[in-house]
């Protein structure tokens, strides 16, 4: 097995001369990229990158404390930095580098900087209590905020929409159940339900309060409730949800202890060690929460796993510190491996060999998780997001990781992995063609206007970037377009294609993203990159182009009315966007060659490009996310590819992605 400073070295000899780029540079660039990541990979195989949000998640790790009454003052001190630091100049939080003012951002943040003790006098501080005062209040806070004031005793419980408990106990057959909501919902809400049934308060050992936050009394306020989406499903909905509040005393006399012995079950099954709950923040910290109300000592086995979960997802930077909702390892590695075999890489190098042993133990082939619940006939074969989420793999992951596994060429090696992820995966395909993140037919529409439901996100439909990586992993493997599961997939791709020839990117930012992830699978199965569809496209590509070079997409994106709002190029996005443009046969125009020179430009920390503009979302206008591998492996990839097409005889990919 080659080591990789070796291989690496080997790398750095000129190639032959890119017409309009110079050689030396394209090929420096690449080694001292390659060479930075290799050298960032953990000894046992695998990367991980931080993932970091917006306030939110620090300022609820801060809550959470305060909440159980296990305050950290060393901690808390360093995660007000990180607050402090990250607040907007319109004196609120943001849900973004440089974004908007955030309602609920902003509560949370000064609740938690007011209980570590800073001063609401302070001048950061009365300017956060100006600028929520001035944007309608904290009683203007959306419905997750809500229930953790309800729980510190700022706002009445009637501010919450009527959560039971014992909605876990309802049949399948009924409008709501648990196994009709994403499992991001299905583990948030759980745990969130018994602290709702059960009225949970905050231990709040300071008795800190955040009164000066509302313009009106919150025992006044009377319109607690909004309709989300506006439809009359919405406002029938809240009407009903009027009528629990009257029954649901009776219903927790009846059905209060059977339903939360269900609960805790469910998250017993699913408690997932030091990775947590679902793996995500709100789910562990929300059940932390639960069994603190339960009445769990803190000594309880289950109470130390979960605190050892919501703990390890702080990340530290000397006397500064956050919180991340997640950690990303399979991620991180598969991608990190496709930039690095795109850059020359084989899987006798050890950075190759290593991820790929990591990757392959990590393949949950054993556990039958919740998208069971529509898909019960099939074997588990797939990977999950984070180091263990047995319960919950995605086909996002699984479809990158099996690429990267089979373009290294050892099919005797990889062969089972793979057959069972493809199989998998070609049995989670939703009746439309498309593919869910996590379940596959998890579209009960009218859920989204639910009073509970105002972020927006409480289901897991079809998505195109999703969709668009399982058919460039079928395609790889030798599925052609005639193959009637590529064809439904190809179809749902073509019907969510916008009006300007763009795609909606429902996981990275945004429509740059979603093109670029249609453009990969639509080469992949082989459609003609002069097919009208395509060329529009590209045209869309091409005239999102900045005047630098490089390509960006703001956030605000996500909302309708925003669609081209740009604050600056990235290299990620400039990276998804020429991969996008060299997937329809692109590599020899003169947008790509100004990309690429964007890239060879661009400030970068050795090897890996300088980055602050978030690039990714977990919920649209809601919830934002900072990949900080996406500036290390995406440009990289970009960079190689450009290389090898442009020296090899092919004008197009030969990859799924």
């Amino acid at each position: 097995m080659k080591d990789a400073s070796v291989f690496l070295r080997e790398a750095d000899v000129p190639l032959a001369e890119v017409e309009g780029i110079g050689s030396q540079d394209l090929d420096a660039i690449i080694g001292e990229a390659s060479r930075w990541l290799a050298e960032h990979q953990n000894d046992d195989g695998h990367w991980v990158f931080e993932l970091e949000a917006d306030a939110t998640i620090p300022a609820e790790y801060i809550l959470l404390n305060h909440f159980l009454d296990e305050i950290d003052d060393e901690r808390e001190q360093r995660l007000a930095r990180y607050l402090r630091r990250i607040q907007g100049k319109h004196g609120g939080w943001p849900l973004f580098h440089d974004g908007d003012f955030d309602m609920s951002a902003s509560v949370k943040a000064y609740y938690a900087l007011k209980l570590v003790g800073d001063d609401p006098n302070a001048p950061h501080m009365r300017k956060a209590r100006a600028a929520i005062l001035a944007h309608g209040g904290a009683e203007r806070s959306n419905v997750f905020t809500r229930f953790t004031l309800a729980m510190f005793g700022q706002v009445p419980w009637r501010a919450c929409p009527v959560t039971p408990i014992e909605a876990v106990l309802l049949p399948r057959w009924a409008p709501f159940h648990t196994t009709k909501v994403s499992y991001w919902s299905r583990t948030v809400m759980t745990p969130l339900m018994m602290l709702y049934s059960r009225k949970a308060r905050a231990v709040n050992p300071r008795g800190i309060g955040i009164a000066e936050l509302f313009r009106e009394n919150p025992e006044r306020v009377r319109d607690w409730m909004k309709n989300p989406t506006g439809h009359w499903i919405g406002a029938a909905l809240i009407q009903i949800d009027k009528v629990l509040r009257v029954i649901e005393p009776a219903v927790h006399r009846l059905f209060r202890a059977r339903a939360e012995a269900w609960a805790l079950d469910f998250i017993e099954k699913r408690l997932n060690g030091k990775d947590g709950l679902g793996g995500i923040y709100p789910a562990i910290a929300n059940t932390l929460m639960a069994y603190h109300t339960l009445g769990l000592p803190k000594d309880h086995p289950n109470v130390r796993t979960a605190r050892e979960a919501v703990d390890g997802l702080c990340v530290r930077h000397g006397d500064v510190e956050y919180v991340q909702p997640c950690l990303s390892p399979v991620w991180d590695t598969c991608l990190a491996s496709h930039a690095l075999q795109e850059a020359g890489l084989k899987a006798g190098d050890a950075p190759i060999a290593r991820a790929h042993d990591w990757l392959r133990g990590r393949q949950i082939l054993n556990v039958v998780g919740d998208w069971a619940h529509n898909r019960g006939h099939l074997r588990p074969g797939g990977w999950a997001f984070q180091y263990w989420n047995d319960y919950y793999p995605d086909v996002d992951d699984t479809a990158v990781v099996v690429m990267a596994l089979d373009r290294s060429g050892e099919p005797e090696v990889n062969k089972e992995a793979i057959a069972r992820a493809e199989e998998w995966i070609v049995g989670m395909q939703s009746a439309n063609g498309g593919w869910g993140a996590f379940d596959a037919e998890n579209n009960t529409d009218f859920l989204n206007h639910i009073p509970f439901a105002d972020h927006g996100a409480l289901l897991d439909p079809p998505t195109v970037d999703v969709s668009a990586r399982c058919l460039g992993m079928l395609a790889q493997i030798g599925r052609t377009i005639e193959d009637p599961v590529v064809r439904r997939g190809v179809d749902f791709l073509w019907s969510e294609q916008e009006p300007d020839g763009s795609w909606f990117g429902r996981w990275g930012t945004n429509y740059i993203y979603g093109t670029w992830s249609a453009l990969n699978a639509l080469n992949a199965v082989g459609v003609d990159p002069q097919d009208p569809r395509v060329r529009k496209a590209v045209d869309w590509l091409k005239a999102r182009q900045q005047a630098d070079g490089g390509w960006g997409e703001d956030c605000a994106t996500y909302w309708q009315d925003r669609k081209t709002e740009v604050k600056g190029s990235t290299p990620s996005q400039t990276a998804w966007a020429l991969l996008g443009l060299m997937a329809a046969g692109e590599v020899d125009s003169p947008e790509v060659e100004r990309g690429v020179r964007y890239l060879l430009e661009a400030p970068r920390d050795g090897g890996k490009w300088q980055e602050e503009l978030y690039n990714a979302v977990g919920f649209p206008r809601i919830f934002y996310l900072r990949y900080h591998g996406y500036s290390a492996y995406f440009p990289l990839w970009a960079l190689a590819r450009y290389r090898n097409l442009s020296q090899g005889n092919g004008a197009r990919p030969l990859y799924g992605m």
